[in-house]
């Protein structure tokens, strides 16, 4: 005898409606499945939408399984019966509205369901070693590994649940048809899967060749798990952390841009430079001061003059408070970022900043431009309060920025006069720049198959609910989307783990993951104001890369003729067969270019727009 598991008395309830086709007409099994079957192929390519249909299979299942037990019952069940049918119509209706607000929670619910059936298994053990109890063992040993994963990776867990129950409709339907068809018997196992074993059923008359199979598919099954919880591990191991660096100091000035902190930095620079790490005051979109910090390369054998500094602005990571640059190896490095070799060999210096939110506390400002700009402008504030011996940073400073960092220095160049007048910028960079946000949300919304939309619209929900007031995530976010966004913003783009945000982002491309149109409501009215229009008191260039995968080139070829259409001077720089990436490698035309326009902003040469002369259209 084998008792059935809680699984398996969980899953006789959740899975009704199947049981209601039973003893259906021929008629009847065709038409439904015919639509089962469709239906089926449709969730399997929209896990989303295929996670909302399993909340109203399970929560219809529960409901009719309810209804079952009170309609059936006798006077010699006892209340046992009439408590149990009550809990189950009660649980239908609680998980039916329940889908409909938050998939947050299932994740963790299947792990725990895996969890109590794989302990199950195991405590069963006790009554005795049988080879169907040591090969049910196996399974649930497998079944606790996969729990493990599940709480890990919930995003990637209701991805698999969705496509699985996607599957296993199809598997419905085409039973369905089957019977239909008069193949298999009124009574055979409706969805192609073999019933529970019920007490009092006999398991002797399995076959030696079945057992064999049992026990070669619980063997292999253990190892899937066992291999998916070491990946899971060794996933875990890049996740990056802070230390008491980033912690505020117990007095903080008022002002911003003041140095609070400094430490060598030794990540790998280029050749030339030694960097400090620091924390400083800054201001977050609100006004409330807050703190950032930054990496300041200077170089190693500083000259007599004065050192220009160059304000970099670093793009996507993240939005996670572990995702600043100055944690790792490359916040001022060759890697990702263009024209490196010319801080040494012209005598440069450079601030990168984390931004307001990375290593320090706050709201992150991805895509907000007050939030952003103020970090950068703050960051060359501070850097001019560190004392090195034989240094002497120049008033002159130069912004650069790529893809959202072009969105925080074309940002940052406008805020000078207004919140950092006493800087001299004499020119602000803008690579690949992140410059209309509103075109950015329409056009990643609108072709969900770009790389990293899904992580982009991800940030961007996050961000936004976590600065303004009037955006929340229940608001902006389909309900089924929420714990795909929630573990897109608890993660960053240099750890291992993001493969798994990224590989579920592809599977969930066909669902929206937003309420409603970007450029509508209170996120389109946000999104509007933080697209940056000037003016610029020093030139501004905007450079990218014509084969762009990441930032549409229509995108950048609009923002460049709106701003012509106001009357903003601007140096327009595409570049042929450059990616979003690629157009910073050292072999990219735009790593000469950078240098020479900086040395031209740095010597107050003119700088000649590409705007048409006016009247020209």
């Amino acid at each position: 005898m084998t008792r059935p598991t809680p699984y398996q008395r969980v899953s006789s309830r959740v899975r009704a409606l199947p049981r209601l086709l039973e003893r259906a007409p021929r008629a009847v099994l065709v038409v439904a499945g015919l639509a089962v079957t469709v239906l089926g192929v449709l969730l399997v390519t929209r896990p989303l939408s295929s996670l909302a249909v399993l909340g109203v299979y399970i929560g219809v299942s529960a409901v009719i399984s309810g209804v079952g037990d009170l309609v059936g019952r006798t006077p010699e069940d006892g209340r046992r019966s009439l408590v149990t049918g009550v809990l189950w119509v009660v649980a239908g209706v609680v998980v039916l509205v329940w889908f409909r607000q938050s998939l947050t929670v299932l994740g963790p619910a299947v792990a725990v369901l895996l969890l109590v059936t794989g302990v199950s298994r195991l405590l069963d053990l006790l009554r005795g070693v049988t080879p169907d109890r040591a090969v049910a063992a196996l399974f649930g040993l497998s079944e606790i590994a996969f729990a493990a994963a599940a709480l890990l990776w919930p995003d990637a867990t209701l991805v698999v649940v969705a496509l699985l129950f996607g599957m296993r409709s199809v598997v419905l339907g085409v039973s369905l048809l089957w019977r239909a068809s008069g193949a298999r018997s009124a009574r055979g196992p409706e969805d192609g899967v073999e019933p529970p074993v019920r007490p009092g059923r006999s398991t002797s008359s399995r076959t030696p060749a079945r057992t064999v199979t049992r026990w070669v598919a619980a063997v292999l099954l253990l190892l899937v798990a066992g291999g998916t919880l070491g990946v899971s591990h060794a996933f875990r191991q890049g996740v990056p952390v802070l230390d008491g660096f980033y912690d505020a100091p117990p007095t903080v000035p008022a002002e911003p841009g003041r140095l609070l902190r400094s430490e060598p930095y030794d990540g790998d620079l280029p050749a030339g430079l030694v960097a400090y790490r620091i924390l400083y005051t800054t201001t977050a979109d609100d006004g409330v001061p807050g703190l950032a910090s930054a990496v300041l390369a200077v170089p190693s054998d500083p000259p007599e003059q004065p050192v220009p500094l160059v304000a970099w602005a670093h793009g996507t990571v993240g939005i996670a408070r572990a995702c600043a640059p100055s944690l790792g190896r490359n916040a001022v490095s060759t890697q990702g970022m263009p024209s490196m070799d010319a801080l040494a060999r012209n005598g440069w210096a450079m601030v990168a900043t984390d931004y307001i939110g990375q290593g320090t506390e706050g709201s992150f400002p991805y895509l907000v431009g007050q939030g952003e700009g103020r970090s950068v402008l703050d960051s060359v504030r501070a850097a001019h309060e560190l004392d090195v011996d034989g240094l002497r940073l120049a008033d002159q400073t130069v912004i650069w920025g790529h893809s959202q960092g072009g969105h925080a220095a074309l940002w940052a160049g406008q805020l000078v006069p207004e919140y950092a007048p006493e800087l001299d910028v004499v020119g602000t960079a803008a690579l690949s720049p992140a410059s209309d946000p509103v075109a950015l949300a329409v056009s990643v919304t609108g072709h969900p198959g770009v790389p990293g939309a899904s992580l982009g619209i991800s940030f961007v929900a996050a961000a936004y609910a976590r600065t303004y007031p009037d955006i929340t995530l229940d608001d902006a976010v389909n309900p089924s989307a929420r714990p795909f966004v929630d573990e897109a913003a608890a993660r960053c783009t240099s750890e291992p783990g993001t493969l798994v945000t990224a590989l579920t982002g592809v599977a969930i491309s066909r669902d929206p993951i937003l309420r409603r149109d970007p450029t509508t409501g209170v996120l389109g009215r946000r999104l509007s104001e933080n697209v940056p229009l000037g003016p610029w008191p020093a030139p501004v260039l905007v450079a990218h890369g014509q084969s762009d995968e990441v930032i549409d080139p229509a995108i950048q070829d609009n923002y460049v003729a709106m701003l012509c259409e106001r009357g903003v001077p601007v140096a327009f720089r595409p570049y042929a067969g450059r990616t979003h990436m690629s157009v910073l490698e050292p072999d990219s035309p735009l790593t000469a270019e950078l240098e020479r326009w900086t040395l031209d902003r740095l010597a107050g040469r003119a700088q000649e727009s590409t705007c048409p002369p006016s009247g020209d259209g």
